[in-house]
This record gives C-alpha cells, structure tokens and sequence, in this order.
C-alpha cells in the first residue's frame, strides 16, 4: 500500500491524528533521545517553572505531525524532507493533541508538497504551528 502520489493531492486536502499524552509517553520519549530536562522529568523541578508542572518534548508534539504524514496524507512511501516549526504553548501530561495538517501547495514537476502544520489541544489553543515539505510516493509501476 502507498499513500497518495503527487497527482493524487488538491490543494486543501486535510488529515489529522489524536493522541493523549501521557507520563510514559514523556519518559520513554526522555530515555529514546536522551534528552533528559528536568522540564520534562523533573516533578518537583517543573513545578518551580514558568509551566507549574512538568511538560511533554516540544518534539514529541512534532512527531504527531509525522505519523500524520507517513500514514494518512500523503501517507505510505511518503519521504519528510523538512518542517518548520514555532512551539507556541505547552503540552502538559494528559493533554490530548491533535495534529493536522493540509495541502497549500503542489509542486508537480519537483514532486513535492508543502503543507500547513498545527497541532491543537483538547481546549482548541494551537500548541505548535509550521510548515512542512514532502516528497508524496511516486507511483507503483504494475
């Protein structure tokens, strides 16, 4: 299975994913990147932030945008070549982010797709906003 070629995407096609965050999510997420921020891990230190609490990798909330990409829109076979990002609120743990992402522009001849990046949490608020570039599968040959 393949997700959609470069001549199967319009100009505003969506998809989206959810996902509740939880404190395993947090840590499995520390311990796989080694980024270990008391931000992140640290109760008695997050409560002593800005935040009040401990919040989830601004990163692990941009991977949601990825299992948009390489699952749904364009999906299988496609290829991430960049994303832009502005983290604009936290993520905390049992947040339920949703991340969304539509077509704004269709480059046929360099087989390439940019597309708008958000992802929002359970109140609305966009937590995270940017761009990203695909490169959607090329068509299976019979």
């Amino acid at each position: 299975m393949i997700g959609k070629t470069i001549n199967e995407l319009t100009i505003g096609d969506t998809a989206q994913f959810s996902k509740t965050v939880s404190e395993s999510d947090i840590y499995l997420f520390a311990g796989i990147t080694g980024d270990l921020n008391p931000a992140h891990i640290d109760k008695e230190y997050a409560q002593k932030t800005f935040f009040k609490s401990r919040i989830a990798h601004g990163i692990l909330t941009a991977g949601f945008i990825s299992a948009v990409l390489g699952n749904q829109l364009p999906g299988p076979g496609s290829i991430y070549i960049q994303q832009k990002l502005k983290f604009l609120a936290p993520v905390h743990i049992g947040d339920t982010i949703t991340s969304r992402v539509e077509v704004i522009e269709i480059e046929g001849e360099k087989n390439r797709a940019k597309l708008k990046t958000t992802c929002t949490n359970q109140k609305g608020r966009t937590v995270l906003a940017g761009e990203a570039i695909v490169s959607p599968p090329k068509p299976q040959k019979n």
